[in-house]
């Protein structure tokens, strides 16, 4: 049976932090309405409404000016409520679909001129209700010139990173890769991500740090790694919020405002902090 994930905190604070003119969160969900877009029967959570209009409410608070829909695992493969979205606010939001594999050319197009930019795959340790590494859809998805985002479990990047590095399209990885903080920053996941990273063709998200450790926020042992990769590759770093925190049911729930701000710590330079929050996000979504 699936479990209803807790809310978001509803009071986000306004950050110390000040993000650049065009600031992106480049990792949210969106929900509902409930009674128009079903969660998948095979989904393991459920959740409240998370409409365009909280997040924008959000957005304002933290001084972002855009976001990337990666579509939930919730609702499987069904592209129905993003393509809604994306064709209701065609400057404000880009996406990421959970792809059919035996979607039509037709359809990479259709959502691709909505404003999708990739496809989400996972670790076959994430579950069978989501899609998993699969070389053919990730070549089909490079034709129209999507990248592939690629969620791993635990350190199991160390296992992926040739595979997704012999696909042609570009890959991004999720919420630090995964990569358990504990680890530290010599342990052969963060070594394998750099190495990743130096292709040229490899981004990460500085997203979603409670999924890398079990503490509650600041999430400690997260600074390292992310000040690792910040010494290591700029150039090739997004970041996000994973708003609004699905499965966090049994833990602390963040406040997004001290989320932001944690970027003060992991990426001390402005300079840095403003190309990741701008730059780069245009550059990998095309806005």
């Amino acid at each position: 049976m699936s479990k209803l994930t807790q809310a978001p905190d509803a009071n986000p604070r306004k950050p110390k932090l000040k993000p650049p003119p065009g600031a992106c969160d480049t990792h949210i969900h969106l929900f509902g309405p409930s009674d128009k877009y079903r969660f998948a029967a095979n989904s393991p959570y459920t959740s409240r409404d998370a409409l365009p209009e909280h997040l924008f409410a959000l957005q304002d608070v933290l001084g972002l000016a855009t976001a990337v829909i990666v579509s939930p695992g919730g609702y499987s493969r069904d592209t129905t409520m993003l393509a809604d979205v994306l064709t209701r606010y065609p400057d404000r939001f880009r996406g990421i679909t959970l792809m059919p594999d035996d979607a039509p050319a037709a359809e990479f197009v259709r959502l691709g001129k909505l404003g999708v930019r990739g496809l989400r795959m996972m670790s076959t340790r994430r579950g069978a209700h989501v899609p998993h590494l699969n070389p053919e859809t990730a070549a089909r998805a490079h034709e129209h010139g999507w990248h592939v985002q690629f969620y791993p479990e635990g350190t199991d990047i160390v296992d992926y990173a040739d595979r997704l590095l012999a696909l042609p399209n570009d890959i991004v990885l999720d919420h630090f890769a995964s990569i358990p903080a504990a680890g530290g920053v010599d342990q052969p996941a963060v070594k394998t991500v750099m190495r990743m990273l130096d292709s040229g063709r490899v981004w990460l998200k500085l997203s979603g740090p409670m999924r890398c450790t079990p503490d509650d926020y600041p999430y400690a042992p997260v600074t390292a790694l992310a000040q690792a990769f910040v010494r290591h590759a700029p150039q090739r770093l997004v970041w996000g919020s994973d708003w609004p925190h699905v499965n966090m049911n049994d833990r602390a729930m963040p406040n997004d405002g001290d989320l932001l701000d944690l970027l003060a710590e992991w990426v001390p330079d402005e300079t840095l902090r403003h190309r990741i929050l701008a730059e780069n996000a245009r550059a990998l979504y095309g806005f």
